[in-house]
């Protein structure tokens, strides 16, 4: 068969294989293409992710350094005033070392969604895109 040899259709009309080498080439190219643009979008919403993982444990740190402060304030008052104000300050640091808490697993949870950091979904697109040409290459 030349390169320009007729090639029969399911519907019976006749195309040239070279018409039919350019349309495959040229789905091919736009399935490329749609697989990148796929994967730079699921690379965009895992790295929001890590942005707010980070974010959050960042502030859980800073929560931290102002939970400490505030334990050394009440160790403070606990040892030079009287009940009532060291009790306060105690209540204040457990109010703080709670909220350390809620933003440190709010960013550990972040950055589980994110991991791994590569386009799942788009490798899997691909694995079973070329699957199928595969299949249909062997018919």
């Amino acid at each position: 068969m030349t390169q320009d040899a007729p090639h029969r259709t399911e519907a019976g009309a006749q195309e040239p294989v070279g018409e039919l080498v350019q349309r495959a080439t040229q789905q091919l190219s736009q399935l490329v293409r749609d697989e990148m643009r796929l994967a730079q979008a699921e690379m965009t919403v895992k790295g929001k992710r890590f942005g707010r993982g980070g974010g959050l444990f960042g502030g859980a740190g800073l929560m931290a350094v102002i939970t400490l402060q505030a334990l050394v304030a009440t160790a403070i008052a606990a040892l030079s005033l009287v009940l009532d104000v060291w009790a306060a300050a105690l209540i204040v640091t457990g109010v703080l070392a709670c909220v350390t808490a809620v933003m440190a697993a709010l960013g550990r949870k972040e950055f589980a969604k994110a991991s791994p950091p590569k386009p799942e979904q788009t490798m899997d697109s691909v694995r079973a895109d070329v699957a199928e040409i595969k299949e249909k290459a062997h018919r």
